[in-house]
């Protein structure tokens, strides 16, 4: 903007505010910050607009106004931009910029570390080096993400103490200003896990692994109709296996094929289907503790127990089941532990339901969950042994797996 005789800082956003106030389609979608006013739409989906005042005290100085403080702060967006298209330009195919909204689209998902975009947006740009430029490094997508979060995770672990991060155009403006060291910690620490997730996903050989690894990192609408449709076709590809096998004639579904063939009925990758949620627990150094799960069949939840059921144990639909964590001896384990449980479910009627679920849940009372029999199919139950101290993964069963006729 050209600067307006007698506006003080906080006028111009104050200004703006009163102007979008007055038009029907952003009214009710507006909200008033320090620098900017924001526009809610679509959801969580939102666009800043930051008055940038132009040579109000000399020229080529612009500056942007901060309304808490009735304060002018000098701006170089046009020069920022330009370095910003050079980054792009080194990287090649707009990687650069495709990488930084995936980057930002996971912190927006995950909600639990604080950047803001100009700072994050410049600790990316930071990473790209002239050398780069027509490297492997940048080849694709996925390969360009995982190269700037590698370096930039390098760069945080050789920066234990909040670093001083300077906007590279404009040396006075202390972009790390945003953060206290509480937030960078808390950053820096989220950003080694997940640098972590993106190299497992990236390096998976297995179609299926990977999916379910991306998932983790970009949440379960990534690849979400394939994860589905994979789970959802169980029985046609257990099936597809044993066609010509002359003893699979008139075997209907996986259900029926495991009655006749047992654990050998379960087609490859059963146990690590795509949408089923891959760990997001560190997991404890040295060896692992051994996490055991029995069950026993139920009337209701809390009725009367009925008996014991083994894993790949037919059972009908509608009765409940008591499934127990233990240790190798048999025995629950100790208070500084807890279990949480992933369920999943297969095949057409829990599809059909829009039960595949695959997710994780807490105990019901320690080392116990409770869950209902209601879709046919071979669906599976694991424990995850968690402690508390760390929040840290030290065992995980065997699939238990339940069969509903």
């Amino acid at each position: 903007m050209k600067p307006v005789a007698g506006w003080e800082a906080k006028d111009y956003v104050n200004e703006l505010y009163a102007e979008l106030s007055k038009l029907p389609l952003y009214k009710d979608k507006i909200r008033r910050y320090s620098h900017c006013v924001t526009i809610e739409y679509a959801g969580e989906r939102k666009i800043d607009i930051a008055p940038c005042v132009k040579e109000r005290v000399q020229a080529g100085v612009w500056e942007v106004c901060n309304r808490d403080a009735n304060s002018f702060e000098r701006s170089n967006p046009l020069d920022y931009t330009n370095w910003l298209i050079e980054q792009n330009t080194i990287c090649g195919n707009n990687n650069f910029r495709k990488v930084t909204r995936l980057i930002k689209y996971l912190r927006d998902i995950k909600t639990n570390f604080t950047c803001p975009s100009f700072l994050l947006t410049t600790l990316l740009g930071m990473q790209v080096r002239s050398t780069d430029k027509g490297s492997s490094a940048f080849v694709d997508v996925p390969t360009a993400l995982k190269t700037l979060f590698d370096r930039l995770d390098d760069w945080l672990q050789a920066n234990p103490n909040k670093p001083t991060i300077r906007n590279p155009v404009l040396f006075e403006e202390v972009q790390s200003a945003a953060w206290d060291d509480t937030k960078y910690a808390n950053f820096r620490a989220k950003m080694n896990l997940y640098r972590g997730w993106i190299d497992d996903a990236y390096d998976e050989l297995d179609k299926e692994e990977s999916i379910g690894k991306w998932q983790r990192v970009f949440g379960e609408d990534f690849a979400a109709r394939e994860a589905a449709g994979k789970a959802s076709k169980v029985s046609e590809a257990a099936l597809a296996v044993v066609r010509a096998n002359q003893g699979s004639a008139g075997v209907g579904d996986l259900v029926a094929l495991v009655r006749k063939l047992g654990r050998t009925a379960l087609p490859y990758g059963f146990d690590r289907l795509p949408h089923m949620r891959r760990p997001r627990w560190r997991v404890a150094t040295g060896g692992q503790l051994s996490v055991n799960v029995d069950s026993q069949l139920w009337s209701a939840r809390h009725g009367q127990q009925i008996r014991s059921i083994q894993s790949l144990t037919p059972a009908q639909p509608g009765y409940w089941v008591r499934f127990n964590a233990r240790n190798n001896l048999g025995f629950p384990f100790p208070d500084s532990y807890k279990v949480e449980w992933r369920v999943t479910n297969t095949d057409e009627a829990a599809t059909r339901a829009n039960a595949l679920r695959g997710d994780y849940y807490r105990s019901d009372e320690p080392f116990v969950r409770w869950e209902r029999l209601s879709y046919r199919g071979v669906h599976m139950v694991e424990a995850f042994l968690i402690r508390k101290a760390d929040d840290t993964l030290v065992g995980r069963s065997d699939p238990f797996y339940v069969v509903i006729e």
